[in-house]
């Protein structure tokens, strides 16, 4: 039953590693509340990127309204500036209307973004550039996982032409400060952040893997490696990995491995960059009782309610 006292000022967003059931949870509070959930995943954006980026489907959202899945062609470019924007944009609306906006992804930043006055270089593009040209690969490296560790989770640290090419695509934030200092942009905010035991959280990730395999995952990847191979898109793990194979320079088997050995790097990645990176609350997941994480969530945000009101 829907409680008659939203987070009218309230916004939420739900964060963790790949494949931890940040979906699942937002779908059970959103249905709580009076609220709608925005995608904060870097790669669901794209049409036909559905399987490997473990998109919810429509027939799954319950009724619930989900924002910016699959809004961008595969060939499109899409910056952390341009989610910015969007997702302010969409947040007031809803608050306006008295829905409480969910923001739900692995893409730390992108919500980082929306959270903070974050200033993007615009015009300052050309200075960037310049002060970048000199670096050795192994500080571009380490400056893009500072800027978006989704995308440097996806490449390569000694290969500098995808690397220059990301740091483009994600544009640099001019924002020095440490995370206590960030000015917010919205007054009242919460972070729910989940995780789990490594162990458990790499067993759930292999299977989830191979779930993908044999629902098409290498159909899809095919299609992006024909239509897209170049793109932004194209960086995703799980579909990166399958290009050598279709060129026959790599085994299927080893893509395979590939891909769930990349999987568990990104996973790990996200959360240190999560713990370092965001003010989160902590839930610990257990796989087999998902529904007792849904009760704490649900208890806790009962608790936020009423310091908001």
């Amino acid at each position: 039953m829907v409680q008659t006292d939203p987070l009218m000022s309230l916004i939420l967003a739900i964060v963790g590693p790949t494949g931890i059931g940040k979906s699942r949870l937002a779908l059970n509070i959103a249905k709580d509340y009076s609220a709608e959930i925005l995608s904060a995943d870097a790669f669901q954006f794209y049409r036909g990127l559905d399987i490997g980026t473990a998109k919810i489907r429509p027939r799954e959202q319950e009724g619930i309204v989900h924002h910016f899945l699959d809004i961008l062609d595969p060939s499109e470019s899409f910056s952390v500036h341009d989610f910015q924007r969007l997702a302010r944009e969409k947040i007031d609306s809803l608050q306006h209307e008295g829905k409480l906006p969910i923001l739900v992804g692995g893409s730390g930043l992108y919500i980082n973004a929306v959270y903070y006055d974050y200033r993007f270089l615009g015009n300052k593009r050309h200075e960037f550039d310049h002060s970048i040209s000199s670096l050795t690969t192994e500080k571009l490296y380490e400056q893009l996982k500072m800027i978006n560790p989704d995308l440097s989770a996806t490449i390569h640290p000694n290969n500098r032409r995808r690397i220059l090419r990301s740091l483009e695509i994600a544009m640099d934030i001019s924002q020095d400060d440490t995370l206590g200092k960030k000015r917010p942009h919205y007054p009242n905010w919460t972070t729910i952040g989940l995780t789990m035991p490594r162990d458990q959280l790499y067993q759930q990730l292999e299977t989830r893997v191979d779930q993908m395999i044999q629902s098409g995952l290498e159909n899809e990847a095919r299609y992006l490696f024909e239509y897209a191979a170049k793109s932004q898109a194209a960086m995703a793990i799980g579909y990166k990995e399958f290009f050598p194979y279709f060129q026959g320079e790599l085994s299927r088997i080893d893509v395979i491995a590939q891909i769930k050995q990349n999987t568990r790097r990104y996973a790990k990645r996200q959360l240190t960059w999560f713990r370092n990176q965001m003010n989160c609350t902590w839930f610990i997941v257990n796989p087999d009782r998902f529904e007792d994480t849904i009760e704490q969530v649900r208890d806790y945000l009962k608790k936020e309610v009423r310091s908001t009101t």
